[in-house]
């Protein structure tokens, strides 16, 4: 710890030869965190350049008062960085062709449907344009709105609920793995009173004026509470 916050104030004086030495130091840091990221169309080598990146970031943002480990600080920083580089890349672009097509199609749909009062299928829509059934789903699937994954699409008390809750994930067991891994990193930045907040309201889905009864304070303030610790934290893991 000691050698690392040694190089750390160096790196943060323009020492580059500290600054390479500590991306070496950590090395398999970021490789056991690329490997969780396997699978995804990408070579781990492009994404470990990517979370080398973080690590740089981390690198140069890391408080040397800060009372943790620099490891603790840099596992969201390369995690997040990894993760928007995924999200970012894999944006869905559609053909100029296939987007013309659904135009078309959408429009058959619904003189069809007007003339025989029911939806039409497939066959009858491709029948129709001259195509195959496989372009006309292509063309309808491609036109389907693209909603974002934190869209709110339930709520009730004071919790709400966004599309990427209800998503199935053929990762599941690797994300979760990840998920815990970043989560308890940035726990370990909280005060035991934040800590503990946190833990009964999202792990033991404890009600606020339960936690108000139990600390002899208000609801209220346990909200605000709440909510300046859910604010920090986000601002840990997105410096």
């Amino acid at each position: 710890m000691e050698e690392t916050i040694r190089l750390l104030n160096l790196a943060h004086e323009g020492d580059r030869q500290a600054r390479e030495q500590l991306v070496m130091n950590n090395v398999g840091l970021v490789w056991s965190i690329v490997r969780h990221f396997s699978g995804r169309g990408y070579e781990l080598e492009d994404l470990y350049q990517i979370g080398c990146i973080g690590l740089l970031k981390a690198i140069d943002k890391f408080d040397v008062s800060f009372q943790v480990k620099f490891s603790t600080y840099a596992v969201p920083m390369i995690t997040g960085e990894i993760k928007r580089f995924l999200r970012d890349d894999g944006m869905i672009k559609v053909s100029r062709s296939i987007k013309e097509l659904g135009m078309r199609v959408r429009s058959v749909r619904e003189q069809l449907t007007n003339e025989q009062g029911r939806e039409p299928g497939l066959e009858e829509i491709a029948g129709k344009l001259g195509v195959s059934r496989e372009e006309v789903a292509a063309s309808l699937e491609a036109a389907a709105e693209v909603e974002s994954i934190y869209k709110t699409v339930a709520s009730g008390d004071d919790q709400s609920l966004c599309l990427l809750d209800r998503l199935p994930d053929e990762r599941a067991e690797q994300e979760q793995l990840m998920n815990q891994m970043v989560l308890k990193q940035l726990l370990e930045q909280l005060e035991e009173k934040e800590r503990d907040i946190i833990i009964r309201r999202y792990f033991e889905n404890q009600t606020q004026s339960r936690i108000a009864a139990d600390l002899h304070i208000s609801q209220v303030q346990v909200s605000r509470l709440e909510k300046k610790i859910l604010r920090r934290m986000r601002e840990y893991l997105n410096p």
